[in-house]
């Protein structure tokens, strides 16, 4: 499939060329989703080549033991089945999902936007063609070109049998997943990440990590859209006026609280629930807080448990947000923008969980399975 898509690509570009001429450019994190390049070409190329060299995560023994009447017991792991995966946009969903469902054994079953379907459809056609050069029935990679009336449809009443269920886009299509179907969901995709600039952080540091995590891709789940800062921090008011300086050259919309509305080129905002929101956007929310204490309880109470980064000189201060966040993804000094499948070495993610169950975060190759308990004996029976 690597190189199938690399001599492919004028076909997949091609495509892409069609969705993106089609769509209406209403939402700007949807259209940079959906944007195929040169690059992106690369990058499916990459994930495919580093799914390939991975170590095949079925058949993985996790538990051994040995009864007292000599049976054999172990546990391993196992393909879940059939995963069907709901995404908008992303192309690029199309390669990696595919890949890591084939290489854990697992059949999967697609349904893309309607604003990506050439590029999805080219993708697939792609798949089935790598699939057949290879001895392997077309059926392990299926699309759906299903509207939202026949995927609701499909989502309470399976036309097959299908193991698990993974809504990978905004809260719309998350909670019409969650609603509707009959078996079990992960939930991925929303982000709301937050920074705490601590009193004692790397101010140039901070501005780099807050710039880099805000502005880099607006449409990822893990770019930043919350900035808390420590209320004693020294040097606060050159350091805020920096960082709305340099925010403002990126065009980014600056929301601050009611602790920091004297500062210019900012607007207050009035409802607390904005707090809440994720903004896929050019926009910014900064507030003050009085202590780590504050920031860890704003973090647990707003965030969407995707990532959330301090950024500090302390190593025990770093240790403990980092243990109490509640967050799939904790970081010390560095930029949300990691959280990521590609960037954490699994060769790309099928989605990331802000679920605890089964897995949390980057689903990669080796998580897109589960369990099973091999027992061996000879004529065993139980008094």
């Amino acid at each position: 499939m690597a190189k199938l898509v690399a001599s492919e690509k004028d076909v997949i570009l091609q495509a892409n060329k069609k969705d993106l001429d089609t769509y209406n450019g209403e939402d700007l994190a949807m259209e940079d989703r959906l944007k195929v390049n040169d690059s992106k070409i690369e990058g499916m190329i990459l994930s495919l080549q580093q799914l390939a060299n991975l170590p095949d995560p079925l058949g993985v023994a996790r538990f051994n033991f040995t009864h007292d009447n000599g049976l054999h017991i172990s546990n391993k792991t196992a393909p879940f089945g059939t995963v069907c995966i709901i995404y908008e946009s992303r192309p690029d969903v199309t390669i990696e999902a595919a890949g890591i469902a084939f290489k854990s054994g697992n059949k999967i079953v697609l349904k893309g936007g309607k604003e990506s379907l050439n590029s999805n459809l080219a993708l697939v056609a792609l798949w089935h063609q790598a699939l057949e050069q290879n001895d392997c029935a077309s059926d392990w990679v299926t699309y759906l070109q299903f509207n939202r009336e026949q995927t609701q449809a499909f989502l309470q009443k399976p036309t097959q049998k299908i193991d698990l269920i993974v809504p990978r886009g905004g809260e719309k299509l998350i909670a019409f997943v969650k609603e509707h179907a009959s078996c079990p969901v992960i939930i991925s995709g929303r982000g709301n990440n937050f920074a705490y600039v601590a009193t004692d952080a790397d101010l140039q540091m901070a501005i780099d990590i807050i710039i880099n995590a805000k502005t880099t891709k607006i449409s990822a789940c893990n770019a930043l859209d919350k900035v808390l800062i420590a209320a004693d921090m020294p040097r606060k008011h050159e350091f805020l006026q920096h960082l709305i300086q340099e925010l403002k050259k990126h065009n980014v919309e600056i929301l601050v609280d009611q602790f920091l509305t004297e500062l210019e080129g900012t607007t207050p905002f009035q409802d607390e629930s904005i707090w809440f929101e994720e903004f896929l956007d050019y926009k910014i929310v900064v507030g003050q807080v009085a202590n780590i204490d504050e920031a860890i309880n704003k973090i647990n109470t707003y965030g969407g448990g995707h990532s959330a980064t301090i950024i500090t000189s302390n190593v025990d201060k770093a240790s403990f947000f980092m243990d109490t966040v509640d967050a799939a993804a904790v970081y010390h000094n560095a930029s949300t923008r990691f959280t990521d499948g590609f960037q954490f070495g699994l060769g790309g993610e099928l989605a990331i969980s802000t679920d605890k169950l089964h897995q949390r975060g980057p689903i990669g190759l080796q998580h897109l399975v589960t369990n099973k308990w091999y027992v061996l004996g000879d004529g065993q029976i139980r008094s």
